[in-house]
C-alpha cells in the first residue's frame, strides 16, 4: 500500500525580490505554527516578510496561501486583500486611542461594524491578559503590554498568516521574557501560520517550531530547532546556537590508528575524534562541532599534551552570569569559542591578545557529513 500523500504546506512561497543589487531568492513551505527566519543583518529577512505581506512585489516565484495565490502566475493582491497580520518592533499603537479601539481598528479597517468590532477587540485583549486595560492608552501602559496589544490588534482580523518582524527587540531583558512567554502561550492558540524574524536565538527556540536561516539573501539551513542545534551546517548557524564549527576532510587510514580517525584542517592541522559517520571514506569533506565548555584552556604547554592542542590568541572575552565565551583565532582552528568560569579567567591572565594553549577531547567531537 502507497503512503498518504503529505498534506501541502499551509503557505508555500519562493520570494525573489530584487532590490538594486541586492537579490533575494528564499523558499519557505510553513504548516500551521511558527517559523523563525533568522539571520545576520542585511540577509534579507525583512525583505522576505515584506514580499508576503504584499509591500515588495516579486521578481519571480509565488506566494500562496492557504491553497489561494497571493503572487505569482500574474497576480500580485496588494497587502489589504492578503489575510495578514503584522506585529512590527515598534508596536505603532494609535497615541490617541484605548487599547480597545486601536485594537478594534484593524476588523473596523475591513468593514466589521463598530460594536462588533469593539466585541472582536475585547476578546483579543482578554487572550493576551489585558482586559483590565483596554480603557488606557498606550502612554499609560508598559512596552510589554503596548506589544501585546499589537499582537491583539493584529489577530483581530483574524488573519491566515502572521507576520512577526523583531517582536521583541524593543523590550528590556526582564520584559521581554515575561512576553515571550505570553507570546508562547497565544500562537499555540493561533489557527495559521506564523513566521517570525528575529536575531535572538533565544525567541527561535522557544517559539519556533521550524528554523530558517538566511545569508545573503540565500536559505543556508532549515528544519526543527532540535535538528538544527545537533547539526549545524555553517558559522553563522553554528555561532546562533553556540557551538564551534570546523570543516575537514577525513584522512588517510594509516599505522597510528588515533590520525586515522583525524580531520584534515589544512595548514598541517588536525582535529582528531572518537568516531566518524557509517561509510565515511578517505577524503570525505566533513563537519565537525565542538561545545565550547569542552575546550580546556592553559598558559603553557600542557605536560600530558592531548592529540587536539592548539595555540591559539584570545581576540575577544564575554562575560554572561559567572560565565565567559573566549574567542580565540589561530591556524587550523581558527575562531574557536571557550567558555570557562570568571575564575579562570582571572587565573590565567585571559585578556584580548594573550596567548594560550587550548585543548579538547577527541570523545568531545560530534562529526557529519558536509
Amino acid at each position: 500500500m502507497s503512503a498518504a500523500p503529505a498534506d501541502p504546506p499551509f503557505l508555500d512561497a519562493h520570494v525573489v525580490v530584487e532590490l538594486g543589487t541586492f537579490r533575494t531568492d528564499v523558499h519557505l513551505a510553513c504548516g500551521r505554527g511558527v517559523t523563525a527566519v533568522l539571520g545576520p543583518n542585511g540577509s534579507g529577512k525583512t525583505t522576505v516578510l515584506k514580499a508576503l505581506a504584499g509591500l515588495h512585489t516579486l521578481a519571480s516565484g509565488h506566494v500562496r496561501a492557504g491553497g489561494r495565490v497571493w503572487s505569482g502566475d500574474g497576480v500580485h493582491l496588494p497587502p489589504e486583500e492578503r489575510g495578514v497580520g503584522m506585529v512590527l518592533a515598534d508596536p505603532l499603537l494609535f497615541p490617541h486611542l484605548s487599547l480597545l479601539d486601536n485594537v478594534a481598528f484593524g476588523p473596523r479597517s475591513r468593514g466589521m461594524p463598530r460594536a462588533a468590532a469593539r466585541a472582536r477587540a475585547a476578546e483579543e485583549l482578554g487572550r493576551v491578559g489585558l482586559t483590565d486595560l483596554e480603557g488606557r492608552r498606550p502612554a499609560q501602559v508598559s512596552q510589554g503590554q503596548a506589544q501585546r496589544a499589537a499582537l491583539a490588534r493584529a489577530l483581530a482580523t483574524d488573519p491566515e498568516i502572521l507576520l512577526l518582524d523583531e517582536p521583541l527587540s524593543a523590550l528590556d531583558p526582564q520584559t521581554r521574557s515575561a512576553t515571550r512567554a505570553d507570546l508562547v502561550h497565544r500562537l499555540r492558540e493561533f489557527a495559521g501560520a506564523t513566521v517570525l524574524v528575529t536575531h535572538d536565538p533565544l525567541d527561535a527556540l522557544t517559539l519556533g517550531d521550524q528554523l530558517l536561516f538566511v545569508d545573503d539573501g540565500r536559505v543556508v539551513q532549515s528544519g526543527a530547532p532540535a535538528e538544527v542545534v545537533a547539526r549545524p551546517r555553517s558559522p553563522y548557524v553554528a555561532g546562533v546556537v553556540g557551538l564551534n564549527l570546523l570543516r575537514g576532510t577525513l584522512t588517510q587510514a594509516g599505522q597510528d590508528a588515533a590520525l586515522a580517525r583525524s580531520l584534515d584542517l589544512g595548514r598541517g592541522e588536525h582535529l582528531v575524534v572518537a568516531e566518524v559517520p557509517g561509510g565515511a571514506g578517505p577524503g570525505e569533506e566533513l563537519l565537525a562541532t565542538i561545545n565550547p565548555a569542552a575546550i580546556t584552556l592553559y598558559t603553557e604547554h600542557p605536560a600530558a599534551s592531548a592529540r587536539n592542542l592548539w595555540q591559539l590568541e584570545v581576540v575577544a572575552v564575554t562575560v554572561t552570569g559567572q560565565r565567559a565565551r573566549v574567542r580565540l583565532d589561530g591556524p587550523g582552528a581558527n575562531q574557536l569559542s571557550a567558555e570557562v568560569t570568571l575564575g579562570a579567567v582571572a587565573e590565567l591572565g585571559v585578556v584580548r591578545g594573550a596567548r594560550l594553549w587550548a585543548s579538547v577531547k577527541a570523545t568531545e567531537v560530534s562529526v557529519y557529513p558536509a
